[in-house]
């Protein structure tokens, strides 16, 4: 199912892995994703850098919920094995421990939850260096 997408992005074969052990949330970024980017969603941080020998990612979109279970050690071995490879914090605050930590130990930004198709599009596409629409809301009183 395609929901706005922009074929010309659903091509350009950017590689998102989602490790996120909240389930509905990692679902629902695949679904979010799947149309535009390769899309692939892995249980853990040592899924998600066994499968990048092979199939490096372009970004990683990191629940804060991993941070957590499998340490902040985490981000340093994706750094190692990926240097280049952009990383997101999925998120419920900005003000999580864990979440700051990240992003003072390299992660490039958020994610915050709730999820929307828009902001999560826009978020990753950002951190993929495609161009992303401004969306000013604008109103107009017609008197």
């Amino acid at each position: 199912m395609q929901i706005g997408v922009d074929s010309q992005r659903a091509v350009d074969n950017k590689r998102v892995f989602i490790v996120d052990c909240d389930d509905v949330s990692g679902l629902a970024l695949q679904f979010m994703l799947a149309d535009e980017c390769e899309a692939h969603l892995l249980a853990d941080v040592e899924s998600a850098l066994r499968k990048g020998r092979d199939w490096p990612p372009d970004l990683l979109l990191l629940g804060q919920g991993n941070l957590a279970k499998e340490g902040m050690e985490v981000l340093a071995q994706l750094r190692q094995q990926h240097p280049a490879m952009k990383i997101v914090v999925v998120c419920d605050s900005t003000d999580d421990s864990h979440v700051r930590q990240a992003l003072a130990q390299g992660a490039n930004s958020t994610l915050l939850r709730p999820l929307t198709l828009e902001g999560v599009r826009r978020k990753v596409d950002a951190q993929l260096g495609r161009r992303t629409p401004l969306g000013l809301g604008i109103a107009v009183t017609v008197v």
